[in-house]
């Protein structure tokens, strides 16, 4: 079996020598042997999980720890707990198109108010049916009431009321939310869209612009999720070829 040094591993990967010390100390590649000189000895397994960590941390997604799950599925990948690896690769792909299925929503919707189709006062509900309806907290309506991104109706007893209008404005606003935009730019552009209903949509699809109208939001929002679940399959292909090659035959 071939083995390698640090310095010969960095050139392999393509880093600093710094950064595999680095890796090896946040648990992201398995604890490589020692000589007796103190010197550390790579295999072939060091760099396939390299490899594997550095095409999992290629697309930088944030939003509702999807972070977080990639990382700890490295981490699972370098204990050699392969099984464990894909299917945590499995959970971050279902919620990745889960994301992406919010996102192609919300620019639906947004296209229904931009073309003056949203219908309201077919149906009302009292903020804790929103909750439970659009599956967010009732802090977080409140929240987004007080820094103005919805104003609520309120009935004569002081109870606020929800109108069809309101929940997919809501529906926007949580999909946004979501791609960790903050409060202050949504708030700027639900205001764009309301001065300007006769906007382009295929346009503002085809030609994005950095932080102008709602549209386009969502479109780099899919842009990003689509990438990570392409990326997220590749990794599911690069896990399964490392289980096949690296798993201990079972007895």
């Amino acid at each position: 079996m071939n083995t390698y040094r640090t310095s010969e591993i960095a050139e392999i990967i393509g880093v600093h020598p710094n950064t595999v010390r680095l890796y090896e100390e946040l648990g992201l590649i398995p604890k490589p042997g020692r000589l007796p000189n103190g010197y550390r000895v790579f295999t072939e397994l060091h760099i396939e999980q390299f490899r594997l960590a550095r095409l999992a941390f290629q697309i930088e997604v944030l939003q509702n720890g999807l972070r977080k799950k990639i990382v700890q599925m490295v981490k699972v990948s370098a204990a050699g707990d392969y099984e464990k690896a894909l299917e945590l690769t499995r959970e971050y792909l279902l919620q990745i198109r889960q994301e992406i299925a919010n996102a192609e929503e919300a620019t639906q919707i947004a296209e229904q108010i931009l073309d003056g189709r949203t219908e309201e006062n077919l149906h009302t509900m009292k903020r804790k049916e929103v909750s439970e309806y659009l599956n967010v907290s009732m802090d977080t309506l409140r929240n987004w009431e007080m820094n103005g991104l919805l104003t609520v109706r309120r009935r004569q007893n002081g109870y606020r009321v929800y109108t069809d209008g309101d929940i997919k404005r809501l529906k926007i606003i949580r999909s946004l939310r979501c791609a960790n935009y903050s409060l202050e730019a949504i708030l700027t552009m639900l205001g764009q869209v309301s001065k300007n209903p006769g906007i382009d949509i295929k346009k503002a699809l085809d030609t994005p612009k950095e932080d102008t109208e709602i549209i386009t939001v969502c479109d780099k929002l899919v842009t990003s999720l689509t990438a990570a679940e392409l990326n997220a399959e590749k990794i599911m292909e690069k896990l399964t070829e490392m289980k096949i090659r690296f798993s201990e035959p079972s007895i």
